[in-house]
């Protein structure tokens, strides 16, 4: 991974056209080729086997702890967010995100800074996402369209998507605001929406199949923010770390609606 930056903020299930469209910032818009179309690909093909003490991890996505990351020595520090779970909406509000990447920032001066939310991917956390999914009545939506077994339509989806996109790029702008040095915003992976795989077509694909290589699931953006004095960055060895027990790992998993 591209390690020109001084903080690397990773949208989940984000895919590159998705982004184009809606990023409200000022800065560079590039793609990269994901190693992953699933979180656990990506944390696995970019950081299981590296060593990164220059870097402090700010992480709300799952797979995390499940593949490790969370108790071995391979970041600097870790502040995982499974405890700050909001119960209601079943996912670390992209709030509680920003405010601890806010505090990374000001604890570990000098250190790359990795913050990882888990929007836009599921569940749907605005107003409308929450009316489609109550409608849809599944922690996860694409079932019931993987089983043509739904009424609402693919642009209602489509909408508590974006929407989704939306309120993190509000608070990704809130991090932005308190900042500084070479910001880079980018995705673990993409996602399908009614498209079919090619180059021999297949059934209409909902999500982010494990290793499943389309445009739609590794196309990610790279988008470059130039945000005045670069940090200073430094390797330490790493601080003591807390990990996640295997039963709270498996409950935020099917929070999520993955079946575990």
């Amino acid at each position: 991974m591209d390690e020109d930056w001084d903080t690397l903020v990773l949208l989940d299930a984000c895919r590159y056209d998705m982004f184009a469209e809606r990023v409200p910032f000022y800065g560079e818009l590039e793609s990269r080729i994901s190693q992953g179309s699933t979180s656990e690909e990506f944390l696995r093909q970019n950081f299981e086997d590296g060593e990164f003490h220059d870097t402090v991890y700010v992480n709300a996505n799952v797979y995390f702890p499940k593949v490790g990351l969370d108790q071995d020595e391979t970041f600097h520090a870790v502040i995982d967010l499974l405890d700050e779970w909001d119960e209601e909406l079943e996912i670390a509000h992209p709030e509680t995100v920003t405010e601890a990447a806010k505090e990374a920032h000001e604890r570990y001066p000098n250190k790359r800074v990795i913050v990882h939310y888990m929007q836009p991917h599921l569940p749907f956390i605005g107003n409308r996402g929450l009316e489609t999914r109550e409608r849809i009545g599944q922690r996860n939506a694409w079932i019931p369209f993987r089983n043509d077994a739904t009424s609402v339509s693919v642009q209602e989806l489509w909408e508590g998507y974006n929407e989704n996109l939306d309120i993190v790029f509000n608070y990704v702008s809130e991090l932005l605001d308190e900042i500084d040095g070479k910001v880079v915003l980018s995705a673990d992976h993409g996602n399908m929406v009614n498209e079919r795989q090619g180059p021999i077509p297949t059934r209409k694909m909902f999500g982010h199949p494990w290793g499943v290589y389309s445009p739609e699931l590794v196309r990610v953006p790279w988008f470059v923010i130039e945000g005045g004095e670069r940090r200073t960055i430094t390797s330490d060895p790493p601080v003591t770390k807390q990990g996640h027990s295997e039963e709270l790992v498996t409950e935020r998993l099917q929070s999520l609606g993955y079946r575990e």
